[in-house]
């Protein structure tokens, strides 16, 4: 009994070392080094990632007389950003970001940065999971809480400049982030059955086709859902893109993939044809029907 306990207090001592642990460096199977879970402006700066934050914080032209404006209400906030550090957009973002906070004199304590993992089985997520439940599809992410409320966020890229786009959301002013349809439909399947979804999909494909940026943006939205095991979510998502992008073989190729997760082979060899059709020399849809039929033989 005692050495029971004494494993289980072990655990449970190691898991709290874990989570309060910042900047943990890992190395994936190719020896690149990345970032992952709570991390600092000090870890950013270390080798190897300071051969990008550096320059790109200490180079970064911001416009002084914007974050002058925004310096008073932005410290009303407090903000959470998620970012790869495999990620080109997040390698040229996040040091601007610093560099504006920087300037405005932004506490420190009022800051969360979150390093996530790009691997299949941890695709934009980390290993505390901070970002379950906050719909982070895209990185870099920066949201802007107000007495615990998200208020707005920041996704990928600015639509003007990071000041800008900042000064604009603490002003309490109509901000639109990137990728409003895959933010939308995010919404939906929190809010609605996919049942309900599916019966109201005449009207939501084509107001979905009016605001998508490509297939893509779907697309890394339900492998969000994938990664995270939501698979009846995966599957509405991408099923969804083939409506909207019915002559992208992508598409399908994302579609069969989540079949093919969830052991639904007829429909993914159906999906994994469909490529073919649109691409007859796919070397991943060839690969994949070979690979599902010896499975159902």
């Amino acid at each position: 009994m005692k050495r029971t306990i004494l494993i289980l207090t072990i655990l449970f001592c190691t898991q709290i070392v874990f989570s309060q642990t910042i900047n943990q460096t890992v190395t994936d199977e190719k020896g690149n080094q990345k970032l992952l879970g709570k991390i600092d402006k000090k870890g950013l700066q270390k080798v190897p990632f300071n051969e990008w934050f550096d320059p790109n914080y200490d180079q970064y032209l911001l416009n002084k007389k914007v974050v002058s404006k925004l310096k008073d209400s932005l410290n009303q906030y407090t903000i959470k950003v998620f970012l790869g550090t495999w990620c080109g957009d997040s390698k040229k973002e996040v040091p601007r970001f610093y560099s504006i906070l920087t300037e405005a004199k932004f506490p420190e304590h009022k800051l969360e940065v979150v390093a996530v993992d790009r691997t299949p089985e941890a695709y934009k997520q980390a290993p505390n999971h901070e970002e379950k439940g906050l719909n982070i599809h895209r990185v870099p992410t920066f949201i802007f809480y107000k007495n615990g409320q998200e208020v707005n966020r920041i996704v990928e890229h600015p639509v003007e400049t990071l000041e800008r786009d900042m000064l604009t959301i603490v002003t309490n002013n109509k901000y639109t982030p990137n990728y409003m349809a895959a933010n939308y439909l995010n919404y939906l399947l929190s809010e609605k059955s996919i049942d309900s979804l599916q019966s109201e999909e005449a009207v939501l494909v084509p107001r979905l086709a009016e605001f998508v940026k490509g297939s893509r943006e779907l697309n890394t939205l339900g492998y969000v859902y994938l990664r995270a095991q939501e698979y009846d979510k995966a599957l509405y998502v991408f099923d969804l893109n083939t409506q909207i992008f019915p002559y992208k073989y992508n598409v399908y190729d994302s579609l069969g993939e989540a079949f093919f997760e969830t052991k639904n082979y007829d429909k993914a060899l159906k999906n994994y044809y469909k490529v073919l059709s649109l691409k007859p020399d796919d070397d991943n849809a060839l690969e994949m029907i070979e690979k599902i039929k010896s499975k159902i033989e």
